[in-house]
C-alpha cells in the first residue's frame, strides 16, 4: 500500500482539489438543532437505521447516498449523528426563510454559475475541518416515474476521494423518502411514511486504487503527458464512480 500511495502522490498536481479558502461559521443553531430536534425526529419519525456503526464517529468522511427526494440530506444528518453539511445552490439562499433553515442544518451555499471546480472546493473545505461531507453522487433528485430510480453517478464523488486518498466514504440507500415527498408532487413531506437508511462499509480511494492498479500502473503515467494523464485520470473516476453506483445498487438503492 505504501508504494501505491507514493505513485498516487506522484501524480499529485493532476488531481489535487485545493480548498477555497473561505471560512466555516460554527453554526450554533445547526447544532442545537442536531443534538435536540434530530433526537426527537429519530423516534417521531418511521425511519428504520442500518450499519450506523459503519459510520467513523470523528475526522473526515464523505456520506455518499442516492437521491430520491428533498428530504434525503435531513434524513442522514438525522440518522448518521454526525455533524454532516451538503451543498446547497445559492438560489435556497435568497429568501430569509429558506436562508435561515439552510444554515441551521448545515448547508453550504455555491454558486452554480461559477462551475464544479468551485462547489468541489468548497466541498473539501469540509474535509479540512474533519467534518462528515454529504453528498448525492448523481448530481440531481432522481425523477424518474418508475424503478430502476437510481441513475448514473457523476464523477464528483471520484474526483473528491482521490484528492483525499485515505478518507472513508459510506455508501448510503435510502428508501421511501419519495413516497414521503414526491418530486413535484408533495409541496410538503409527508411524516407518516416509512423511510429506511442503510449504511454500508466504507471504502476509501486508495483500497479502491490498489484493487484496480498497480504501483508500475501509475509510475508509467507519470511519464506521460499532461493531456494523456488528464484522459486517463477521467478513465480512473470513471471507473470509480460506476462501480461506487453499482455498490449504492447492492445495499439497497432503489
Amino acid at each position: 500500500m505504501d508504494e501505491i500511495r507514493s505513485a498516487w502522490m506522484g501524480l499529485k498536481n493532476h488531481w489535487y482539489i485545493p480548498p477555497s479558502g473561505e471560512k466555516m461559521s460554527a453554526k450554533l443553531g445547526y447544532d442545537f438543532l442536531r443534538c435536540t430536534i434530530a433526537t426527537g425526529l429519530r423516534v417521531f419519525l418511521r425511519m428504520r437505521i442500518k450499519g450506523v456503526a459503519n459510520i467513523p464517529k470523528k475526522g473526515p468522511t464523505i456520506l455518499a447516498a442516492n437521491h430520491l427526494s428533498h428530504v434525503d440530506p435531513i434524513a442522514v444528518i438525522i440518522s448518521s449523528r454526525r455533524k454532516s453539511h451538503y451543498l446547497a445552490k445559492d438560489a435556497h439562499f435568497k429568501n430569509i426563510f429558506l436562508r435561515t433553515f439552510m444554515n441551521v442544518t448545515g448547508m453550504i451555499e455555491t454558486n452554480r454559475e461559477t462551475g464544479g471546480t468551485e462547489a468541489l472546493s468548497r466541498a473539501v473545505d469540509v474535509l479540512e475541518k474533519n467534518r462528515a461531507l454529504g453528498i448525492f453522487p448523481e448530481g440531481t433528485r432522481s425523477k424518474k416515474d418508475e424503478p430502476p430510480f437510481l441513475l448514473p453517478g457523476k464523477t464528483g464523488i471520484a474526483r473528491l476521494s482521490a484528492s483525499y486518498p485515505d478518507v472513508p466514504v459510506v455508501p448510503i440507500a435510502i428508501n421511501g423518502t419519495r413516497e414521503m415527498m414526491k418530486p413535484n408532487k408533495h409541496k410538503l413531506p409527508r411524516m407518516w411514511k416509512k423511510i429506511s437508511l442503510s449504511y454500508g462499509k466504507p471504502i476509501t480511494w486508495m483500497e479502491w486504487l490498489s484493487e484496480n492498479y498497480s504501483v508500475e500502473d501509475l509510475l508509467a503515467l507519470a511519464d506521460k503527458d499532461d493531456e494523456t494523464i488528464k484522459n486517463k485520470l477521467s478513465e480512473m473516476f470513471r471507473n470509480f464512480t460506476d462501480q461506487f453506483m453499482e455498490l449504492l445498487k447492492s445495499q439497497g438503492a432503489p
